[in-house]
């Protein structure tokens, strides 16, 4: 009993450090764009016809690194930026929560493309917009050889999930919430 109840105390613990540590060092916008600029060359790398995809894009979200750990409870936590025809328009952070069988952390970065004007403007209107719940978002997921699933590439909103470093294992965004952040 006695180790059950510290268990549950030290995964408290790492989910409070997990939340609290990323927030109390704000990036500077500079930093931001840079660790986004690093981003879009690893997905122009990684992912077959990442150009003609970000040509056609009304906007970009990256955010990189995105920090996920957990022991039983988890949290998710990083900054990025709105990129519009390739310059920043605003910047964000993700934050999510998740209570399951989990274990480990890890490192990933999250590209949001908006396909069409009328999901980037929904976007951008929302205060703290939450995927799948403000905006259906198609997850692609890249083969080894960096192909896609074509199919999913004409939906007003495609996401990709690259670079996981870590153990752990999760390739969903379903219940991150976007939040627009000023830069420290």
């Amino acid at each position: 009993m006695k180790s059950k109840h510290l268990i549950r105390i030290a995964a408290l613990g790492f989910l409070a450090l997990t939340l609290v540590s990323p927030l109390s060092y704000a990036k500077s916008g500079r930093e931001i764009d840079a660790s986004v600029d690093t981003a879009l060359v690893l997905f122009k790398d990684e992912v077959f016809g990442a150009k003609e995809m970000l040509g056609k894009a009304k906007g970009v979200l990256v955010l990189a690194p995105v920090y996920r750990g957990g022991i039983g409870l988890g949290a998710e936590y990083g900054t990025g930026a709105l990129r519009i025809k390739g310059k920043t328009a605003d910047y964000y952070n993700t934050i999510s929560g998740s209570i399951g069988f989990q274990l480990g952390g890890q490192a990933k970065s999250m590209y949001l493309l908006f396909m069409s004007d009328k999901a980037l403007s929904d976007f951008r209107a929302g205060d703290g917009w939450k995927a799948g719940v403000d905006g259906s978002v198609a997850l692609i997921v890249v083969g080894a050889d960096g192909s896609v699933d074509t199919t999913k590439t004409n939906q007003p909103i495609i996401a990709f999930v690259l670079g996981q470093k870590g153990l752990m294992y999760n390739l969903t965004i379903e219940g991150s919430k976007f939040n627009k952040i000023m830069p420290g």
